[in-house]
């Protein structure tokens, strides 16, 4: 179910969910392993199909994917769910932004900045009240 949602958050926000500047609201779900641990494979399957589906080839399925995969496991381990909000928003600023770079040659730090933005709005605009409500 989890890997459902997310691809389908993803593909019906497709202009915003892939490229230099992008914020994939999707990533919210990956507060959800502070939570719920056993939502950990559906994050990653949900992004492996996204990013199979509307993404940049095989270097984003495994390199996309590995870094959705980090932040859940991360989140999972976090003491709160700011501290693991801040997973999801390093690893994909860090992983997504040198991936981008390399596959549209586009500037490293420019990209992993706005990735990153993209990334916090997700998890701390979208994701943190979403968990809080889950919390009720």
């Amino acid at each position: 179910m989890i890997a459902a949602l997310y691809t389908v958050l993803t593909i019906l926000l497709a202009p915003i969910s892939y490229g230099p500047v992008q914020c994939r609201v999707s990533e919210a779900l990956t507060l959800l392993p502070f939570y719920f641990p056993e939502a950990v494979p559906g994050l990653f399957i949900g992004c492996v199909l996204s990013n199979f589906i509307g993404g940049f080839g095989l270097v984003d399925i495994v390199f996309g994917s590995a870094a959705t995969l980090l932040a859940a496991v991360l989140t999972m381990k976090s003491k709160n769910i700011y501290v693991g909000a801040f997973w999801p928003v390093l690893s994909n600023a860090l992983i997504i932004g040198a991936m981008l770079h390399y596959i549209l040659d586009v500037p490293l730090m420019a990209t992993c900045f706005y990735v990153g933005l993209g990334e916090a709005g997700a998890c701390y605009v979208v994701g943190v009240p979403l968990m809080k409500i889950l919390e009720k």
